[in-house]
C-alpha cells in the first residue's frame, strides 16, 4: 500500500477556535480508497487528525479542532493504490446557491482531489462541500492567481458574470491556469444584450424582433408604433432584475424612464433593448463549450415570477425542476442545431472563442412551437443548477477541465433517472426591501424529511450567537429528487415546511406547468 504525501503551505488566517469542518477535511480524498489526512507540525497548533475517507460516503461530519496559528503547514498523504489518474484542485468563484450547487457536485468527482470556494458561504463552509476564502478578492486577478499556485489549484471554475465580465478569465489563461469560464470578450454575450442581439441577427439564430436606444424620447417613439405588451431591457448586468414586461404603454414609458432617466440600473441601464413580446413558455438549456464543440446538459424550467401563478415582479428565480416536459428531445436537438451550435461558430468567427457554460434563456412560441432565444447567460442559472447538479451522475471536475482545454469532442455526460426540484426560500418583501440578518432553523431536520433532499445556501452567514442568519434575497435553494417529479415535489415542499424561518417565504406551486391543474394541489 503506497501513499502520496502532498505538502501544502501555510493556510492563511485559519483564526482562533476555528472549526475543522473547512479545511480539507471532506476535500482530499481517492475515490473509494481510504487516505489520511495530518495536520504538520506547528509550534502553535496542537494535535493529528487521522481520517478514514471514502468518496462515495456521504459527507463526513464536523470535526472539532484548535488552532491558534494563521501560519500552520498542512501535509495530506492520500493511498492511491498507484492509480494514475489525473486528480485536480479546483477553485469555484463565488458565493451563491449555484456555487454551492457546484461544490457539492465537485466533491462528488472521483478526479477532484480538494474543492476551494471563494468567497462561499456559511452553508457551502458547514456542509463541508468545499473549503471557503472569503477574504479573497476576486475582482483583483493578481490574488486570484496567487492563491492559485500557492494551493496547487488545477482548475479555477468562474461563475458570476462580474469578474468574468473585467476579464478574470482572460488572466488566468495568460498566467496557465486551466479556467471554466469566458473571456470578457466572450462574456459580452451576457453583458450586453445588444452584443448578443447583434450575434443573432448576422448568423441567423431566432430571437424575438428588437430595437436598441440611448435616448428615452426615441424608445417611448419605437414602443408608441409597436404597442403593447412589449418588453423592455437594461441592456448590462442588472442582477435579474433588467427586464419589464409592459401590458400598456404607460408601464412601458415608465421602464424606460427608470433606466434610461433615473438610472434605477446604473450604467447597466444605460442603454435599453425594446422587443417584441412572443406569447409561449420559457425554459432555460445548457450547454457546455469548449471554443469549438458543445454538449448539452438536461433540460430545466425555471420560475422567475415571485408570486404564485407567475405572478408580481420577476426574480433571480424562485425555483426549477429537471427534465423540463416542454423541452422534448426532439426540440433539445432544434436548440443545438439553431441556436447554440450557431453562436458558438459564430462567436469562433468573431475572434472570441467560447468556453464554459452557455446558458441559454428561451421561449417556445405558442403559434410555431419553435424555440426563440431571449438571452444568454454565461453562468449557470441559479435556480436551475441546483436541479442539475443533483442529478448529474459523472465526473464534473473532469468535464469541466476538458471544456476548458478544447477537448469536448465525444465527450457525454450521465444523468440519474427521476427528477429533482428545487423550492427557492426568500425574505420576505423580496425583491424589493427586505429585513436581513433574521435567524434561521431546522435545516438538519429539513434535509432528513425523506432521502434525496439538500439544502443549498445562496445568502447565509451567522451571527455573533453562532445563529444562522439570512443575508440576501434569495437565500435557500431546498432540493430533493424522485422517480418522478410530482415524488421530488412532494419531498421537497415537505422539506421547506420543516424550516423555521418566519421572515421568510416560498412560492407553493413550483413545477405547476408540468402538471394537469386539477393534480396540482400541494393539499391534497
Amino acid at each position: 500500500m503506497a501513499f502520496t504525501t502532498l505538502r501544502l503551505p501555510p493556510y492563511p488566517k485559519l483564526g482562533t477556535n476555528n472549526r475543522f469542518s473547512g479545511i480539507f477535511a471532506s476535500q482530499f480524498h481517492s475515490s473509494a480508497l481510504p487516505s489520511r489526512l495530518v495536520l504538520g507540525s506547528s509550534s502553535s497548533c496542537v494535535g493529528t487528525l487521522s481520517l478514514s475517507i471514502n468518496h462515495h460516503s456521504s459527507p463526513w461530519s464536523s470535526t472539532a479542532f484548535t488552532c491558534f496559528s494563521q501560519t500552520s503547514e498542512l501535509s495530506v498523504s492520500v493511498d492511491t493504490y498507484g492509480s494514475n489518474t489525473e486528480r485536480v484542485v479546483v477553485l469555484v468563484i463565488g458565493g451563491g446557491g449555484r456555487e454551492h450547487a457546484l461544490c457539492y457536485a465537485l466533491q462528488r468527482s472521483p478526479s477532484c482531489d480538494a474543492v476551494f470556494c471563494a468567497p462561499g458561504n456559511a452553508g457551502i463552509s458547514t456542509s463541508g462541500n468545499a473549503t471557503c476564502i472569503p477574504d479573497l478578492d476576486i475582482f483583483d486577478s493578481s490574488a486570484v492567481i496567487s492563491f492559485c499556485r500557492k494551493w496547487g489549484v488545477g482548475l479555477v471554475v468562474v461563475e458570476p458574470e462580474a469578474p468574468l465580465v473585467s476579464g478574470l478569465a482572460n488572466d488566468l489563461v495568460t498566467a496557465g491556469i486551466p479556467t471554466f469560464g469566458p473571456s470578457a470578450e466572450a462574456a459580452a454575450l451576457a453583458g450586453s444584450k445588444d452584443f448578443m442581439k447583434t450575434i443573432c441577427h448576422k448568423y441567423g439564430i431566432p430571437t424575438a424582433k428588437y430595437q436598441t436606444f440611448s435616448d428615452a424620447s426615441a424608445a417611448k417613439q419605437y414602443i408608441k408604433e409597436q404597442g403593447a405588451p412589449i418588453v423592455i431591457k437594461a441592456d448590462g448586468l442588472a442582477a435579474g432584475k433588467g427586464v419589464a414586461v409592459a401590458s400598456t404603454l404607460e408601464e412601458a414609458y415608465k421602464a424606460v424612464d427608470s433606466m434610461l432617466v433615473e438610472g434605477i440600473f446604473g450604467s447597466a441601464g444605460y442603454r435599453v433593448i425594446v422587443e417584441e413580446f412572443v406569447e409561449g413558455e420559457e425554459a432555460s438549456f445548457f450547454a457546455l463549450v469548449d471554443g469549438e464543440n458543445a454538449i448539452p446538459l438536461e433540460s430545466a424550467q425555471d420560475y422567475k415570477p415571485v408570486g404564485d401563478g407567475d405572478t408580481d415582479p420577476n426574480t433571480g428565480g424562485m425555483g426549477a425542476y429537471s427534465p423540463a416536459p416542454v423541452l422534448t428531445k426532439e426540440l433539445q436537438n432544434v436548440v443545438m442545431e439553431s441556436i447554440i451550435l450557431p453562436t458558438v461558430k459564430g462567436m469562433s468567427m468573431e475572434g472570441c472563442k467560447f468556453v464554459g457554460v452557455l446558458y441559454a434563456g428561451l421561449l417556445i412560441d405558442k403559434k410555431s412551437g419553435l424555440p426563440k432565444l431571449i438571452e444568454y447567460n454565461v453562468r449557470f442559472g441559479d435556480s436551475e443548477c441546483q436541479v442539475l447538479m443533483v442529478r448529474l451522475e459523472s465526473d464534473l471536475a473532469k468535464v469541466m477541465l476538458a471544456t476548458s482545454r478544447g477537448e469536448l469532442k465525444g465527450v457525454s455526460l450521465k444523468w440519474s433517472p427521476g427528477s429533482a426540484m428545487v423550492v427557492v426560500m426568500a425574505s420576505k418583501g423580496y425583491p424589493g426591501s427586505y429585513e436581513k440578518e433574521t435567524v434561521i432553523r431546522n435545516l438538519e431536520e429539513a434535509e432528513c424529511v425523506a432521502p434525496a433532499v439538500k439544502v443549498f445556501h445562496a445568502g447565509t452567514a451567522f451571527d455573533s450567537d453562532g445563529n444562522l442568519i439570512g443575508t440576501g434575497g434569495r437565500v435557500l435553494g431546498i432540493t430533493a429528487k424522485g422517480r418522478d417529479l410530482e415524488e421530488a415535489r412532494d419531498k421537497a415542499y415537505l422539506a421547506v415546511e420543516e424550516i423555521n424561518w418566519p421572515e421568510g417565504f416560498y412560492r407553493q406551486d413550483i413545477g405547476w406547468r408540468a402538471f394537469p391543474q386539477k393534480q396540482f394541489s400541494r393539499n391534497a
